[in-house]
């Protein structure tokens, strides 16, 4: 929601006027100085949208602003040439509304334009959200990623590295939705404050790794030639992509990390196919590039990536795991229920490839269980399991 400064305004004024903190305020006006605001000036109030209201008989502004819990003037605020001792029937007003309900709907066919829409809604709502680009996927698609927080301390998570688990793309993105609500409204989750969890931390998602993999499981094979005629090719001959682990190249992204990726080529398919093909060389697809860059760029200091399915969560690499990672996913089964299991026999993951070259927590989580992908009446199960997940990330 945009207001016009006024003579004698403020961010904090703002911040008291409309019970939002502070520090959300300055962070969605990061091209503004708080000191020296002047008169006609946009400002973004996060949070809040605006309604076009008919006065009704009856009506006045003290008790439209009551009705939304709010003062009198935040309404005056947006509209600033309104007597509101001379209000007229059927005039015309712009009234304050406090955004309490989730902006994305996750329980149903989440494809990358459905991800790029609610991306850019959650945007406008709450403007200290900074979105960008990772990099490209192998149609040209734009691979986003959100930041959201001003601490120190850098986590990642990312979701949809596979194709057919994109249900965790609505799963990662629930979350964040559900955080921005509760920093916008001082409501905790679960009895935690999340205030703090803001200040504390940088939390960067991508909640889309493998954007093209994810469109041909939902939507089929593209128009683009040669990939439309390579996939179904690559995929004997059939238009049912649910299987589908890889990119549009037929390269397990998962599979593209300097992490053994050798000992993990050996054992597994040598030309493209719906999984499980690591590619020619480590970091062959522009993808795992792109995710490489991020981290190599972000000094995270710890990364979870989320996948489906079995309600487990991978924690070791070789050994060279840091001592606290252990007791960071005691917390994470705890809160969630998962088996935490340190090491299998695969090599070449991102969390793998993260525990070699940093030396720091690195995590695979396995949400749900059944066949991928999994159905969609398993959602708000697997939300509620991941919860705990996506917050000790943060607190820890």
């Amino acid at each position: 929601m945009e207001v016009h400064v006024r003579r004698g305004d403020s961010l904090y004024y703002y911040s008291q006027l409309f019970i939002i903190p502070l520090q959300l305020i300055i962070h969605s006006n990061r091209n503004v100085n708080a000191q020296k605001l002047s008169v006609g000036q946009l400002i973004q109030i996060p949070g809040f949208v605006t309604v076009t209201y008919q006065i009704t008989p009856g009506d006045t502004l003290w008790r439209l602003a009551g009705s939304r819990g709010l003062p009198l003037d935040a309404i005056l605020l947006l509209n600033p040439n309104l007597n509101p001792n001379f209000l007229q029937i059927g005039q015309t007003i712009q009234l304050p509304l406090r955004v309490d309900w989730r902006i994305v709907s996750g329980k149903q066919d989440y494809d990358y334009d459905t991800m790029i829409f609610d991306i850019r809604r959650l945007q406008a709502i709450y403007p200290f959200l900074r979105v960008s680009s990772i990099g490209n996927t192998v149609l040209g698609k734009d691979i986003p990623e959100i930041e959201i927080g001003n601490g120190e301390k850098r986590v990642h998570y990312n979701a949809s590295f596979h194709a057919n688990e994109w249900i965790t793309t609505p799963i990662l993105l629930t979350f964040l939705n559900d955080y921005l609500l509760s920093l916008t409204n001082q409501r905790p989750i679960r009895g935690l404050a999340t205030s703090p969890l803001y200040i504390q931390t940088t939390l960067s998602i991508v909640p889309m790794v493998n954007p093209d993999g994810v469109d041909l499981v939902l939507n089929g094979p593209p128009i683009e030639e040669p990939s439309r005629s390579n996939v179904i090719e690559w995929n004997n001959d059939s238009l049912d992509f649910s299987g589908w682990k890889a990119n549009i190249r037929g390269v397990d992204l998962n599979d593209q990390f300097p992490a053994e990726w050798e000992r993990e080529r050996e054992r597994n398919p040598k030309t493209p196919g719906p999984r499980d093909y690591g590619g020619e060389s480590p970091l062959s697809e522009p993808e795992a590039i792109a995710m490489a860059d991020l981290t190599r760029n972000k000094d995270f200091a710890r990364v979870l990536a989320f996948h489906t399915q079995g309600r487990v969560i991978y924690w070791g690499f070789e050994n060279l795991e840091p001592p606290e990672t252990e007791a960071m996913v005691t917390e994470f089964s705890r809160v969630s229920g998962y088996e935490p299991v340190q090491t299998i026999e695969s090599y070449a993951g991102y969390k793998d490839w993260f525990i070699q070259d940093w030396r720091r927590p690195g995590f695979t989580v396995e949400l749900g269980s059944g066949t991928n992908p999994l159905p969609l009446t398993q959602f708000n199960e697997i939300y509620e399991e991941a919860l705990g997940i996506f917050l000790a990330g943060l607190y820890l």
